[in-house]
């Protein structure tokens, strides 16, 4: 698969080169990859980040003014676009939903045969969407061991499921928990989450959390 870096000078440059109307994003390349082409894209934003990886088709090319290939991004990106949205329009009202973070955490959780090992698509300090063919039903209590970068010990969490999405929703795959922690539980979720946004935000984020 072909990598393509996309650095914006400014948040700004994003509602430039991103088409909200079809989902496309633009990529100045010179020669530009073949119609077809399946690519990934690495956006940084700023001098350092955050750094987000798309993945996508080249759908057309163009040569004039500027060089360059239309690629049709992922529905499966969603999250990641709607962060960039967010982001660029300076941080969102709701803070939940400006901290909901694109990121990849290792997460085992417990399914009705056993624990299950996964990862996160988004996460923040009330809740996490959580990657999975086989989502458990709504309003079911789950348990979760969530590893965050930089912890020797994944963190003891537990939460209530609030939505899910199965396969064939053309969407990715799981279940979205709102935790339920409280006292010192929560403030070191919190603490956890702050970090992983720091590190995000300043592209020093290891490349495995970002897929």
């Amino acid at each position: 698969m072909l990598r393509l870096d996309l650095r914006l000078t400014a948040a700004s440059d994003w509602i430039r080169v991103f088409d909200s109307r079809d989902g496309t994003l633009f990529v100045a390349k010179s020669p530009p990859p073949p119609v077809g082409a399946p690519v990934r894209v690495d956006v940084i934003v700023g001098t350092q980040g955050p750094r987000v990886i798309l993945h996508g088709t080249v759908i057309s090319t163009r040569d004039d003014p500027t060089p360059g290939c239309v690629i049709a991004i992922g529905a499966n990106e969603r999250v990641k676009i709607n962060y960039l949205h967010g982001y660029v329009r300076g941080g969102l009202l709701d803070l939940r939903e400006k901290r909901r973070l694109p990121i990849r955490l290792p997460v085992t959780y417990g399914a009705v045969d056993g624990p299950q090992k996964t990862f996160t698509r988004d996460l923040n300090e009330e809740g996490v969407f959580v990657v999975t063919d086989s989502p458990l039903p709504e309003d079911s209590e789950v348990h979760l061991l969530v590893s965050f970068p930089g912890r020797a010990q994944p963190m003891s969490l537990s939460g209530v499921v609030t939505h899910t999405v199965v396969p064939e929703d053309e969407d990715v795959p799981g279940m979205g928990i709102v935790f339920q922690v409280t006292g010192d539980a929560q403030t070191a979720l919190i603490a956890a989450v702050d970090e992983v946004e720091k590190a995000f935000l300043t592209d020093k984020l290891a490349e495995e959390y970002l897929e």
